[in-house]
């Protein structure tokens, strides 16, 4: 027997309907790409997306066409979001950080026949227009006085498009399991893989994000995210928010620390999103200039392990409270929070921070669990690690255009991270399957190493890879990126070490280098450190 309910379709629009008639006064507000800041509210925001979906149609757009955007977080970027995805196309959001050939690529793979393009981005889609044939249309999401020459053909600013059309639209009716949108892989191995989301798996995963255990929002909140919708939909803040009815702070290109500083202070922001090198960006700002945090209540923080210092920092010193977070593309993207639930919350120093150091744990919608070599499932008890595997309704099933499998006979995705999970169901990474050091027939955290030794005076960055060692199989070598005016010397390095991991993974060796290679999404690019060391042998102790 089936229950008796409405059957009442999950699709994205209906967020932006909800805010607009709910909460049309609360405002976006934007520093625009050239320059000023730009209020505008939630009904606005509609009436144009509405706009965008009309002129979209006259353009021959419809239900699963893929339409691109290579774009800051803007008013303008939320609206075509809304309207592309409203009209039943697909919104592709573009990494510009990508290198050229992989933007071909995943533009040609998509076969999208549009691209709004952002001002900042005009230069890098001119390079590579020639061999996006499937692109019908460039659009420069600016207006004609700010308009730039350019070699784009068939171009036009996005004002002047969107004023050939007007609101009088209705949204397109179609089933919630619809695809709304795509974003691909940063491709560290291979070619991209995209990833297709549907408005149902948005839409859950939206309100799986206002629980109170991950971000929280309510319509009291301003919140900035940091994150572009580049990736991953801004971890679902884009969503999110309107839902609950808060205000959105978009940063436009200003991801420095004066200007995150800046509209953190001047909107009042209650709640942001960003990765550790944002953070660290701020900090020093904030510490260069002696200023505080006085609106900022909780951020969060993932795409890469949040160091310890950065949480005892933004918490005992300014009072914000670290919200640390894991995701991947495929979970659209958030897997686990480090909230503190009943049976942490009466933890202090040291023992707290340990926990906050900890990927954290699913809210609802997200089912996890670690299983070793034979596929057996392993015990959560803190300290037993194995092959980390998720699902849910807003987790991959099939990459886009792609035959091969990605779940096992009980739809469990396989995330591709080493972990453990304790016996409060806190999970923490200790690597990536293809960058974990076994040694000796045991496994040692490249990340925990890592995160440690960014603790370190003079230390920008820190980066560990296993090298060959003809007793232990590998060991770990330690490369450093020393901080400005620096002189931090291996020594001090091992010396800082000493007594924070476990002595059997000190690092074998130290080697500074002038810069560590970073992926499109921020990541450290592992496989290109270890083809630059791939001849490294380890000195002989004296």
């Amino acid at each position: 027997m089936l229950g008796l309910m409405q059957d009442y379709q999950l699709t994205v629009q209906t967020i932006l309907d909800h805010a607009a008639l709910n909460h049309g006064e609360r405002e976006m507000v934007t520093r625009s790409i050239e320059g000023p800041i730009r209020r505008t509210t939630y009904q606005d925001i509609r009436e144009r997306a509405l706009c965008v979906a009309k002129a979209l149609q006259k353009e021959g757009i419809g239900i699963g066409d893929r339409i691109a955007t290579m774009a800051w977080n803007t008013d303008r970027h939320v609206e075509i979001w809304y309207g592309i995805m409203g009209l039943g196309a697909i919104c592709h959001t573009v990494n510009p950080r990508l290198f050229a050939e992989q933007l071909v690529y995943i533009v040609n793979h998509a076969e999208d026949k549009m691209l709004f393009v952002d001002l900042t981005f005009v230069p890098i889609v001119e390079a590579i227009a020639d061999k996006l044939p499937t692109i019908q249309k460039y659009i420069i999401m600016t207006d004609d006085a700010h308009m730039p020459e350019t070699s784009l053909p068939n171009v036009i600013t996005y004002e002047t498009w969107l004023a050939a059309s007007d609101a009088d639209f209705t949204w397109g009716v179609f089933d919630e399991n619809t695809a709304s949108s795509l974003c691909y892989t940063s491709g560290t191995t291979g070619n991209p893989k995209g990833v297709l989301y549907s408005h149902r798996s948005n839409v859950l995963h939206g309100l799986m994000c206002n629980q109170p255990d991950v971000l929280g929002i309510n319509s009291n909140d301003n919140i900035l995210p940091i994150v572009p919708m580049f990736h991953a939909n801004a971890w679902a803040i884009t969503y999110a928010v309107p839902a609950a009815g808060a205000s959105l702070i978009m940063p436009g290109a200003g991801m420095d620390g004066k200007s995150i500083y800046e509209l953190l202070d001047s909107e009042k922001v209650s709640a942001s999103a960003a990765v550790p090198t944002v953070w660290l960006g701020l900090l020093q700002y904030l510490e260069e200039n002696d200023l505080a945090l006085p609106y900022l209540d909780r951020v969060l923080i993932g795409g890469a392990a949040c160091p310890r210092m950065m949480i005892e920092t933004l918490e005992n010193k300014y009072d914000v409270e670290v919200i640390h977070g894991w995701g991947m593309t495929e979970m659209s993207p958030v897997g686990t929070t480090g909230k503190l639930k009943h049976a942490t919350e009466h933890l202090r120093g040291d023992e707290r921070v340990k926990l906050k150091l900890r990927q954290g744990r699913t809210p609802y919608m997200v089912e996890m669990k670690i299983i070793d070599d034979e596929g057996n499932d392993l015990p959560r008890d803190g300290a037993t690690s194995g092959h980390l595997l998720v699902r849910g309704p807003a987790i991959s099933k099939a990459y886009f255009k792609h035959d091969e499998e990605i779940l096992d006979q009980d739809d469990w995705f396989d995330t591709g991270d080493i972990a453990n999970i304790d016996e409060l169901g806190y999970m923490q990474i200790t690597d990536r399957d293809k960058d974990v050091i076994k040694s000796g027939g045991e496994w040692i955290s490249s990340i925990e190493i890592e995160n440690t030794a960014v603790g370190c005076e003079g230390v920008a960055e820190a980066a560990v890879i296993g090298i060959a060692h003809p007793k232990w199989t590998e060991r770990p070598l330690l490369i450093i990126l020393r901080k400005e005016d620096s002189e931090v010397s291996a020594a001090d390095v091992l010396a800082y070490l000493d007594g924070k991991i476990a002595t059997w993974w000190m690092p074998d060796g130290v080697e500074f280098v002038d810069e560590i290679p970073h992926t499109a999404t921020g990541k450290i690019q592992k496989m290109t450190l270890r083809e630059q060391f791939g001849g490294y042998a380890f000195k002989a102790p004296d």
